[in-house]
């Protein structure tokens, strides 16, 4: 990949590997989530965990592809998994958006790095910030209640930090 500018490809490709770690452990995290889903909603709910445990390997991959096109040796690390226990759907969509902010700030980060240097790593970051951005947004609105219009409190506060 040529970049018209310099970028620091060491500090690049570190970014582009903790990204990768985040958006595996999503991959694990999702999956879990479908097969600890009970009750009447199940069905749907499952779905979508499954469908968003698929794209997230898809945003894995891609980040291991930029670190390769960078020339760097993509990590076999994961990133944290937390286990609460708790399996209430309400739970496990406020310990998704808590993962969601956590690589959607990796995502920021990166284009602070890359940002004015790098058309391609730009657009990338651009790119996966806004869908992690709807994936927040998406869950946000799970997270009310029939009827609520105004965003939910977990993503108000978390927006803060």
């Amino acid at each position: 990949m040529t970049t018209a500018y310099k970028i620091d490809k060491e500090q690049v490709i570190a970014q582009l590997n903790r990204i990768m770690e985040s958006e595996l452990a999503g991959v694990v995290r999702y999956t879990h989530y479908s097969l600890m889903i009970f009750g009447f909603g199940r069905i749907p709910i499952v779905s979508w965990f499954r469908g968003q445990a698929d794209e997230t390997l898809l945003h894995a991959q891609q980040a291991g592809e930029m670190v390769t096109h960078l020339g760097g040796h993509p990590s076999l690390a994961i990133g944290s998994l937390l286990e609460t226990h708790h399996h209430d759907i309400g739970d496990v969509l406020r310990e998704t958006l808590e993962a969601e902010f956590a690589t959607l700030n990796l995502y920021y980060k990166l284009l602070e790095m890359v940002g004015g240097k790098s058309v391609p790593l730009e657009e990338y970051a651009r790119n996966l910030i806004s869908q992690e951005e709807l994936h927040i947004d998406e869950i946000d609105k799970m997270l009310r209640r029939p009827g609520q219009i105004e965003v939910s409190k977990e993503v108000g506060e978390m927006a803060q930090d």
